[in-house]
């Protein structure tokens, strides 16, 4: 039945009814009051018929909106074609990555993997003592980002604290970099990743408006909405990839430059018995100063 007559055509009864009534009222014997109970029967008869118009228009509407609400999120995703797959793989191969550069974050850049505990005592103790070759072996016996920093300083010790100054500088700078080298993967995962969702949005809205035009627009609203949110989904998709892999990027940054600057540091200090006895030689090589002129 169609709303529209569903509608009106109580109006037009009760219009009807209420004449009947005025012209019955007007007649001898009657009153108002009966006027008033005989529209109220009539009422009440023509009430029940638009009640049941409206319930049957809610009941269509309920049914429609829990159609749309049962297609689940692995639903929209597989409606989305051989596009909406390419572009959900691509995206599932990022997530891979970078849970998996992620996982060897947590396993490299820890403090007792970087700088071995006791370390740096023994090796300030033997070079104190002269005992160059030994803090070499001791070094080289437990690999880490601290004993590749002082092998390379004991390997200038013979020219002075100078040299030795300068491979400390050099070896930092390079174990710096080779630990932020994976990090930065996940800084490129981090970007990229929204760029693909963007992309499998894009085209799948240029689908989405090809059937209007396909169609001549008779494709109504839902058809278009319904292109337009199948589109999206490749957006969250790339968005989900994305946060945590920047997230991981910015604390693993901040790791990896809180344990350089700790390296520095115990690298300045095993080798400040070297620092010294350079700076006695130097104040010791001295030339005396030049009698005063006569």
């Amino acid at each position: 039945m169609d709303t529209t007559t569903a509608t009106y055509e109580p109006i037009s009864r009760i219009a009807i009814m209420m004449r009947l009534c005025t012209r019955i009222a007007g007649r001898r014997g009657y009153n108002a009051l009966t006027s008033g109970v005989l529209l109220g029967i009539f009422l009440a008869g023509t009430a029940p018929s638009s009640v049941v118009a409206q319930d049957v228009e809610s009941a269509t509407s309920v049914e429609a909106t829990a159609e749309v609400e049962s297609q689940g999120f692995f639903e929209i995703v597989l409606s989305g074609g051989p596009v909406g797959w390419g572009i959900m793989f691509l995206l599932f191969a990022l997530s891979v990555t970078s849970f998996y550069l992620v996982i060897d974050q947590l396993i490299t850049i820890r403090r007792t993997t970087l700088m071995p505990e006791g370390l740096a005592e023994q090796v300030q103790q033997l070079l104190a003592a002269g005992q160059v070759r030994d803090a070499d072996e001791v070094c080289r016996s437990r690999p880490s980002f601290l004993s590749f920093v002082l092998v390379h300083g004991l390997s200038e010790v013979e020219g002075g604290w100078t040299a030795a100054e300068k491979a400390l500088e050099d070896a930092l700078a390079e174990q710096a970099a080779r630990l932020l080298r994976k990090t930065e993967y996940l800084s490129v995962i981090g970007n990229i990743a929204p760029m693909v969702g963007l992309l499998g949005t894009v085209m799948g809205m240029i689908m989405a408006f090809q059937r209007v035009a396909v169609t001549q627009g008779s494709a109504g609203a839902a058809d278009l909405a319904e292109g337009i949110y199948q589109a999206l989904v490749t957006t969250v998709g790339g968005l989900i990839v994305a946060i945590p892999s920047l997230g991981a990027f910015a604390i693993f940054r901040n790791r990896v430059d809180q344990f350089v600057a700790e390296v520095a540091y115990l690298a300045q200090q095993v080798f400040v018995p070297l620092k010294r006895r350079s700076g006695k030689t130097v104040r010791s090589g001295k030339s005396p100063p030049a009698p005063p002129a006569r």
